[in-house]
């Protein structure tokens, strides 16, 4: 059975049966935590972080405070502390006072204990935000990967972006500006593989038609391409063919791009305000193909807080990913 399986519910023990009473599944306890279902179990049977209730037989279901306990466990093991060292830690130190029944399954706040050793201030953010940031400080890739398809597929891939991705970047990007040159890696390793996901979410590339091509490129001297990533991702689920260029793509081959794709759209993503160049934004929205009588010109989105200020005259900002897909796709189709 698979463990996506299991977290809807189900334990993994050879039955394949839902597990009666209140709490938590192994699984269940997996997924909030952000690790794999065996690391839950390990830690059961080598330190003695299990359950205190059992429903009979090799079940085990999770209340608050024992996920509370394994939460202190991930937090101290994410500072470096040996896992043995961690575990004695988490049994000693009291467990937070739980105000739900084992069953309401509340969103578990993060305890001061887990927000010393994570270091991430995520907030009020969606659950998952803190299962992907926790596998990401213990740079597991395994865990990492399932947590950010899990949340593409329960949530589609704008939402996932939007709500739970994005939030997590931003809380590793803060805790690298505040830290020197740590946690520089963390934010390495969880951009690859949010942007491995989001090719693996991604269907095959759409065939092209004719003038519905949708062209994405960053400014000239820009290398950050995973919000163009998640762009032609979400069009592609659309239907709509794209021709993606990625980082710091040279001003003569974006204009040669242009030309020879004669798309109907031309993203272009800027991080910073040194790589937005808006005459080159107006440049590229000026140009013609097509025959004599019936020339068209591309439209440009401006995308990226770099393009923040001033509008570029010609082109179009739109707010979002959803309200950029929205636009897109109405031209598209036309």
């Amino acid at each position: 059975m698979s463990e996506s399986r299991e977290a809807e519910g189900t334990e993994a023990d050879g039955t394949g049966a839902a597990v009666p009473g209140g709490g938590l599944t192994t699984g269940e306890v997996a997924r909030r935590l952000g690790v794999a279902p065996t690391t839950v179990r390990t830690w059961d049977h080598r330190y003695g972080l299990g359950p205190a209730r059992h429903t009979g037989g090799r079940h085990r279901r999770w209340t608050p405070e024992d996920v509370a306990r394994l939460e202190r466990m991930c937090a101290l093991t994410a500072t470096g502390i040996p896992p043995a060292e961690a575990a004695r830690l988490a049994r000693e130190t009291p467990a937070p006072d739980a105000r739900s029944a084992p069953d309401a399954r509340p969103r578990p706040a993060l305890t001061p204990s887990s927000r010393a050793g994570s270091g991430l201030r995520l907030g009020d953010a969606r659950q998952e935000c803190k299962g992907i940031a926790r596998a990401a400080l213990r740079l597991d890739a395994a865990a990492l990967d399932r947590l950010l398809l899990d949340a593409i597929r329960d949530h589609g891939l704008i939402a996932a972006w939007t709500e739970v991705i994005v939030p997590t970047l931003q809380a590793v990007g803060r805790k690298w500006e505040t830290s020197g040159e740590r946690y520089v890696e963390v934010e390495h390793f969880l951009s690859w593989h949010v942007s491995g996901a989001l090719r693996r979410a991604a269907p095959d590339t759409v065939p092209d038609r004719p003038g519905a091509t949708v062209v994405l490129a960053c400014a000239p001297g820009e290398n950050h391409t995973l919000a163009l990533e998640v762009l032609s991702a979400a069009l592609a689920e659309r239907g709509i063919a794209v021709r993606m260029f990625g980082g710091a793509l040279p001003v003569e081959s974006l204009i040669a791009a242009v030309r020879r794709t004669g798309p109907a759209a031309v993203a272009l993503w800027a991080q910073s305000r040194t790589t937005a160049s808006r005459p080159l934004a107006q440049h590229v929205a000026s140009m013609e193909w097509g025959v004599r009588g019936a020339r068209r010109s591309p439209l440009v989105l401006t995308l990226g807080p770099g393009w923040t200020g001033r509008p570029t005259p010609g082109t179009a900002r739109p707010h979002g990913l959803a309200d950029t897909v929205q636009a897109l796709e109405g031209l598209a189709s036309r």
